[in-house]
């Protein structure tokens, strides 16, 4: 799964310890979550969505054979 994690914290401004804290994980974590090595859980997932302001398909998807980032 790809994911716009990156993308979406840096214009929200948020550092990865900062975005840690507010999700209540490890920097560690949203590291792994970024670079695709770690897919969060669903509720996760919807946590970091609504913390965006967007749909969970808008931050998590499925690679097409396209980059979407």
């Amino acid at each position: 799964m790809k994911n716009s994690l990156r993308k979406k914290r840096a214009e929200k401004g948020y550092s990865q310890d900062r975005l840690a804290e507010i999700l209540g994980v490890s920097r560690q974590t949203i590291i792994s979550i970024e670079k695709g090595k770690y897919n969060p859980s669903l509720p996760l997932a919807l946590e970091i969505s609504k913390l965006f302001g967007t749909i969970v398909e808008e931050v998590f998807y499925l690679d097409s054979g396209g980059d979407e980032e």
